[in-house]
């Protein structure tokens, strides 16, 4: 695969992050008096960015939309107290240095909000690691919109064609396709108990060294 540029999702794709979300999820819900919704909950909700995160976590305990904006900034707190229990997942870092090691220049695309990512990166030792970082309020739109594909490949003057997005759910599939970029999933992140198959990306992968050693 003759690729320069490979633009990555973060949750589900490079972390999981889903311990700490859930934690941050039951933490807002306790203001409200209701049950922990917990993990497993949780791992469905993620992809759409916090305020639907929030949004689907307050459908589940079946309160008030009306309360949307006040759970998510209460979410928001919580999840800054909540980042002890996110790890990589097997073999992302040695992937992501061996692919800058071979000339690949590396992005980040995530749909988390870009107030959290300079502390995760910092704690997966991954700052130097990416050329340019977009988080899900770093633009008007996000994934699956192609916008902020399109402006990572603009801002690193390289052209669509030279770029590849890899991701674990639609939204980062149909992100890639609506930009017109070659797209690659791995199954073992979170999509909303749907197979990522379903999205027709590229090609599929089951484990992160595998999905490296592809583009090599």
């Amino acid at each position: 695969m003759t690729k320069s540029l490979i633009i990555f999702d973060l949750d589900g794709t490079l972390i999981d992050s889903v311990p700490d979300l859930a934690d941050g999820v039951d933490k807002m819900l306790a203001h409200f008096d209701k049950s922990p919704a917990g993990t497993d909950n949780a791992r469905t909700w993620v992809g759409n960015g916090s305020v639907k995160l929030v949004e689907r976590a307050l459908v589940w305990a079946e309160l008030s939309l009306d309360n949307l904006h006040h759970a998510h900034e209460i979410f928001l707190k919580e999840y800054a107290t909540c980042q002890g229990k996110t790890v990589e997942y097997n073999g992302v870092t040695d992937g992501l240095n061996c692919l800058i090691t071979q000339g690949f220049t590396l992005a980040l695309c995530t749909n988390k909000p870009a107030q959290f990512l300079p502390d995760i990166l910092n704690n997966m030792g991954w700052t130097d690691k990416f050329a340019c970082v977009i988080g899900g309020d770093s633009l008007p739109t996000k994934k699956p919109d192609p916008a902020p594909l399109l402006h990572i490949c603009d801002t690193l003057g390289m052209d669509k064609s030279q770029a590849v997005m890899v991701g674990d759910s639609k939204n980062d599939i149909l992100a890639g396709q609506n930009a017109g970029i070659t797209t690659l999933a791995l199954t073992y992140g979170y999509n909303y108990g749907e197979p990522i198959a379903d999205s027709r990306p590229d090609e599929v992968f089951d484990n992160f060294g595998d999905l490296v050693t592809s583009l090599l």
